[in-house]
């Protein structure tokens, strides 16, 4: 959707997979609005229990986020700041995604929400990824310890780039994702595009 739109902010639509429709979501004074594969709902500020931003990069679209919204009684909403384009081409949505986000959580504050806010991962995801994480780098080192006292300098230098590589990749997951709790009036900027 233009972002020059009097709209801007108030409505947000992507495409999440190439076959379906676009999730459509608007602020509306009453309440989120939202239009899923035919179905429709509309949830009134205060009854969102919690929103969840995080980072998820994905091999077509390494500037990825996501918001996961819980309604109060049951009830979940996925967001995504990124819309298919082509079987080959995810396109970003920055502006608009960050721009209804700002939006939403101003809302949800002006209705007196009690939502629970976080980031992130899961503690217990987080925590077994920097587990799987330490493996791997301790692995890696054994490996490069091998390799130098055999005087393998092909293969160490294959494990030096392999680790700024994988560092590279994943520890722009990890450290985007660690668990944090965060207010109506600072929402992280590192989970926002």
């Amino acid at each position: 959707m233009p972002s020059d739109l009097p709209e801007a902010g108030l409505r947000y639509a992507y495409k999440a997979s190439l076959i379906g429709s676009a999730h459509q979501f608007e602020l509306t004074e009453q309440g989120l609005s939202w239009r899923i594969a035919g179905r429709t709902g509309l949830w009134n500020y205060a009854d969102i229990a919690a929103v969840r931003l995080s980072y998820r990069p994905v091999s077509m679209q390494s500037r990825r986020f996501r918001a996961d919204i819980e309604k109060t009684g049951g009830g979940r909403l996925t967001i995504f700041s990124t819309s298919w384009q082509t079987a080959a081409l995810m396109a970003p949505q920055d502006r608009d995604y960050r721009a209804f986000m700002i939006g939403l959580h101003a809302r949800m504050a002006k209705a007196g929400s009690q939502a629970v806010l976080s980031g992130g991962l899961n503690p217990r995801l987080y925590a077994a990824a920097i587990a799987v994480v330490t493996l791997l780098a301790v692995a890696m080192a054994g490996l490069l310890l091998r390799s130098l006292v055999s005087r393998e300098w092909a293969g160490a230098l294959f494990l030096v780039g392999f680790a700024a590589l994988f560092t590279w990749q994943v520890g722009g997951f990890i450290t985007r994702n660690r668990p944090l709790t965060y207010t109506f009036g600072e929402l992280p900027k590192a989970l926002l595009p």
